[in-house]
């Protein structure tokens, strides 16, 4: 049989998804030509995806390695790439025609009586005690076709949204990994200056019991006085109370680390390392601008405001009638050898044109929470770009500072230290009193340790630079001209 609608079809289907409702644009951002914190360049700069190599620190790099495969975080968010891939395939579902097939069996029996000669139902006839009984079987196939034609649109809008949430899923993955790498190795860098804290700490105690010491010789030879010798235990105990904090401190860190790379506490330990042999790598935060393009966070919050306005459009071209097309055919015959060959052929094609004429404001106010969830993820993507901005500028600002303050801070130290060797010569010789000894010993102390916080915080704010500026990812090449596109670009790129 042919089936000249079937032209009809394919024009009704070239003449589809017209589209209507909103296009996509960019909402308004006052992105300044320049950061202003020091240390701020006005160049594009170029960070390597594995940039926590550059501190030169074999143990991280490892401990990040090993994130990648056993991070619960990371799991859970390449699953949710699975979710939003076959959500993809479910949404594209309704622009081909859905094809069913049925196959059906029916089986008869009827006793006692004659059966019409010539009939074609009488297969098969059988005697039992007299009686007749006459069995008939029908065998039968069909398949259906059933195609909304997306003459507005929507089915449309509908795979468009769900390949920007697609897409959006995996920028949420990358802004999820780059978290869990720049956590782990802030957490490290923590971890090891606690670790460089306690040596001080330690070193310093041995150094006050050395004095004590020498204190508890010169009471017995009484050029030392019991008061000499109370203050120095005094200060004894002040810094063996500080080393229990310090441990708890490591190891919190430690912990912390564990669950960051999937691992439990009780299987991870930390190879001996300082962070004044770790390298420092500078960074700087190149053009504003480019942090649009280099940002997952950004580039995921635009793709859901994307996202929402095909949803917008999809709610507006459900206000249009819809068309329904129906086909179907199939064959029947009283015997399964028969199915190919003569039978009873049924065919039928048809349309259904449906209307909305009154739903009690249903549409209306689906599009109307469609428009208000755009509004509100618009709003939500101009606050993931002041972010960036914000996040780079503290950066910046605290890496400037810092590096200062560890300058003068290390200048301290060495100053510190040169008076309490002074003070030690002095004394030895007994020209000094007990109350200068200590508060030169305290302040060299206060000074080493604040020296190595110092020195934490500076590889801290490096870590963030390194967060703020995308972590050396960026939009891939296909998507880049695609910061500035309406909705229609979507179609053709993969999800």
């Amino acid at each position: 049989m042919k089936y000249r609608p079937a032209s009809s079809l394919l024009l009704v289907t070239a003449l589809a998804a017209c589209g209507v409702g909103p296009r996509y644009h960019r909402p308004a951002l006052d992105v300044p030509a320049a950061f202003t914190s020091p240390n701020a360049s006005g160049t594009q700069i170029t960070v390597h995806a594995d940039w926590w190599a550059s501190f030169e620190a074999p143990e991280l790099s490892r401990l990040i390695d090993q994130a990648a495969h056993a991070s619960p975080d990371v799991a859970a968010a390449a699953a949710r790439i699975i979710q939003a891939d076959q959500a993809t395939r479910v949404a594209g579902s309704p622009l081909l025609p859905t094809i069913t097939g049925q196959a059906a069996q029916s089986y008869t029996r009827t006793g006692t009586g004659s059966q019409a000669a010539g009939s074609e139902t009488a297969l098969l006839t059988s005697f039992n005690g007299g009686h007749r009984y006459t069995d008939s079987r029908l065998y039968s196939g069909t398949l259906s076709a059933a195609y909304e034609v997306d003459f507005w649109g929507k089915n449309l809008d509908a795979l468009r949204a769900a390949r920007a949430t697609a897409l959006a899923s995996r920028y949420d993955a990358q802004t999820v990994w780059l978290t869990t790498a720049s956590s782990i190795a802030s957490t490290y860098f923590q971890a090891i200056g606690y670790r460089d804290r306690l040596e001080i700490a330690r070193h310093n105690l041995k150094d006050s019991l050395d004095l004590l010491g020498a204190y508890q010789a010169r009471l017995q030879v009484g050029t030392a006085n019991a008061l000499d010798v109370s203050q120095q235990e005094a200060l004894v105990a002040g810094y063996r109370a500080q080393i229990p904090s310090l441990e708890s401190g490591y190891r919190q860190q430690v912990i912390a680390l564990a669950v960051l790379v999937g691992t439990p506490p009780e299987r991870i330990t930390l190879a001996p390392a300082k962070l004044t042999a770790l390298k420092l790598p500078p960074i700087t935060a190149g053009l504003p601008a480019s942090l649009l393009r280099q940002r997952p966070d950004v580039a995921n919050a635009e793709e859901q405001l994307i996202a929402q306005n095909q949803t917008v459009r999809q709610d507006v071209a459900n206000f249009f009638p819809s068309l329904q097309l129906t086909a179907s055919g199939g064959l029947s015959s009283v015997a399964l050898s028969m199915i190919t060959g003569p039978g009873t052929l049924a065919a039928s094609l048809g349309s259904t044109l449906t209307q909305t004429i009154f739903d009690n404001g249903l549409k209306g106010g689906t599009l109307g929470e469609a428009r208000g969830r755009y509004k509100e993820l618009a709003a939500d993507y101009v606050k993931a770009v002041l972010q960036a901005l914000s996040d780079v500028e503290t950066a910046l600002t605290q890496s400037a500072y810092d590096a200062e303050q560890e300058g003068l801070e290390a200048d301290a130290v060495a100053r510190a230290q040169h008076s309490l060797d002074i003070v030690r010569a002095q004394m030895e010789a007994g020209t000094v009193d007990i109350t200068t000894v200590l508060n030169t010993e305290a302040t060299l102390f206060n000074d080493q340790d604040t020296l190595i916080q110092v020195r934490i915080a500076r590889f801290l704010a490096q870590v963030s630079m390194f967060k703020a500026v995308g972590g050396g990812w960026a939009v891939p090449a296909d998507k880049q001209a695609a910061t500035t596109r309406d909705t229609t670009a979507l179609q053709g790129h993969p999800a």
